[in-house]
């Protein structure tokens, strides 16, 4: 499967799982961790209450702040721009602090943000002490965790997700490439590595290829090189062992229509909102089961659009996927008389 402890790989496009090693369990995230700070820097950048062009200063905190750095000159000012790219390029602890205080006023602060964001993310296994990743017992995340933040960084800010794949970032005359060796090679368009002596070497990267996306996660390997072997062995394995397949196209009618109760009409249609589609392997799509499940009946008066019933897709013991289904329709409930025939049993002419 992989050797790296831990591990999980999305295609995020579907929202399909295709691996999963301890997926669940709490780790030590390390740099990871800053795709969460990240995260709440963008929320602030887009809702307009900071600026790319804003300049923090550098506390005397930040400035003796260990690990990798992106060499934030003491006492001065940085702007975010540069701070965000001396984070995530660099992966500078000192760039994630000035961020924290410029924003929050205190690290400690800007750490309340980000568990309050993960909870409202639905990061359930992960619990933040600091923006960094620096080692501590309460600080951890689950792989499936990493990659939901992966997921929401991409969706909700497209328009800042691009600092992950810069490939370089010169700052106070120090070149540094980026860390992610995949983004290096041109393998994916982003996210972050991390490295302690506690999680090993852990990677989340993702790719889109053919308009599919993958997002992988690893950690628990025991080299850099060995973290970007896995790395970009999963990557590859995601996109040439598993293909897409639409079984219905948006708006498309199913075969299967809803009774209607005391309605005009005796059943409607169900339609799809979007494509109904489905990661399987290669070959395996007459593997594929598919049902339409409804409450039934649907009571009249009803709005085209309402929400009813869901179809899914099982490949037994292996995939399933859900998703809605739509009312395709309206159906005006009967008059007087038409619910007195319909009660009567006159009503097999609607």
């Amino acid at each position: 499967m992989t050797s790296a402890r831990w591990a999980y790989v999305l295609n995020s496009t579907t929202g399909t799982v295709l691996l999963e090693k301890d997926a669940d369990q709490r780790m030590p995230p390390s740099s990871l961790t800053k795709m969460m700070t990240a995260y709440v820097v963008f929320a602030f950048l887009a809702s307009g209450r900071i600026q790319l062009d804003q300049h923090f200063p550098v506390s005397d905190k930040a400035w003796r702040m260990q690990g990798s750095k992106m060499f934030v000159p003491h006492g001065e000012n940085v702007s975010v721009r540069e701070l965000i790219q001396g984070m995530l390029i660099q992966s500078g602890n000192d760039a994630c602090i000035v961020l924290a205080e410029g924003i929050a006023g205190s690290e400690a602060r800007f750490v309340e943000m980000m568990n309050q964001e993960a909870g409202r993310l639905g990061l359930t296994g992960s619990h933040f002490m600091n923006v960094t990743g620096w080692p501590d017992d309460n600080h951890y995340m689950t792989a499936r965790d990493v990659g939901r933040v992966a997921q929401h960084l991409i969706r909700d800010f497209p328009q800042y997700y691009p600092f992950f794949g810069e490939k370089e970032f010169t700052f106070n005359h120090i070149r540094q490439g980026n860390r992610n060796v995949l983004v290096d090679k041109g393998l994916a368009d982003g996210l972050k590595t991390g490295h302690t002596d506690a999680g090993g070497f852990g990677l989340c990267a993702s790719s889109l290829r053919n308009g599919t996306r993958v997002i992988v996660v690893l950690n628990g390997t025991p080299s850099s090189n060995e973290r970007a072997h896995e790395g970009e062995r999963l990557m590859s394995w995601a996109f040439e062992t598993f293909e897409t397949v639409t079984f219905v196209k948006k708006g498309q009618v199913l075969e299967a229509r809803a009774p209607v109760w005391m309605g005009q009409e005796r059943t409607v249609p169900l339609i799809a909102p979007s494509d109904v589609s489905m990661t399987i392997p290669v070959g395996w799509r007459q593997h594929v089961q598919i049902s339409v499940d409804y409450p039934s009946p649907i009571q009249a008066p009803v709005r085209a659009g309402r929400e009813w019933g869901r179809v899914t897709m099982t490949v037994p013991g292996h995939f399933t996927q859900t998703q809605p289904l739509l009312v395709g329709q309206s159906v005006e409930a009967l008059g007087l008389v038409g619910r007195a025939l319909s009660r009567l049993g006159y009503g097999s002419s609607h």
